[in-house]
Order: C-alpha cells, then structure tokens, then sequence
C-alpha cells in the first residue's frame, strides 16, 4: 500500500448490503454490511437495515457517508474489508 491517504472514487450497490467500492489506486472491494448491521445494538445504526435507508449513501470526499456522517467507517477498514472488529478474549490473570 502507498504512504498517500486512500480515497473512495465511487460506490456502487451490488445487493440489499453490498457495496462495491473503487479506490483512487483502481483497487476494489465488495463490503457485506450485513453482519455489521445485524450485531450492531445501538438503534441509530440498525435504522439501516431498513433497505431504502441503506440505499441512501454516498461518496464525499473520498469517504463513503450516509446522512450527515450518521454512518461511515475509516477508508482503511473498508480498503482492507475489515469493518468489524473483535474486541480480544483474553484476561488478565488475576
């Protein structure tokens, strides 16, 4: 990967949580939101499982957006297809 910020050059929606992105070094990424929506708890990111408000992105800036940045994840992440991320398992013994 280069040193330069990466930039989304445009989004297309390929399924009912699917988006294919193009990046400005011509790389392309299919994200699957599902998983991410359907775990989410928090009632202002589940709103977008309704279809027609998923639907309702855009890319600004290079970032992909949705309303006025109600939703969007670090270009990094979605270049990388990594929009979830696990907190570890491990404890420290006591």
């Amino acid at each position: 990967m280069k040193d330069t910020p990466i930039n989304i050059i445009s989004a297309t929606q390929t399924g009912e949580y699917r988006i294919r992105l193009i990046f400005d070094d011509n790389t392309s990424q299919e994200i699957d939101f599902t998983s991410f929506l359907v775990r989410s708890h928090h009632p202002d990111i589940r709103a977008y499982l309704e279809p027609s408000h998923f639907s309702d992105f855009r890319v600004e800036y290079g970032e992909l957006i949705w309303g006025d940045y109600e939703l969007c994840f670090p270009v990094i992440d979605l270049y990388r297809n990594m929009i979830e991320h696990y907190p570890s398992t491990t404890t420290a013994a006591a």
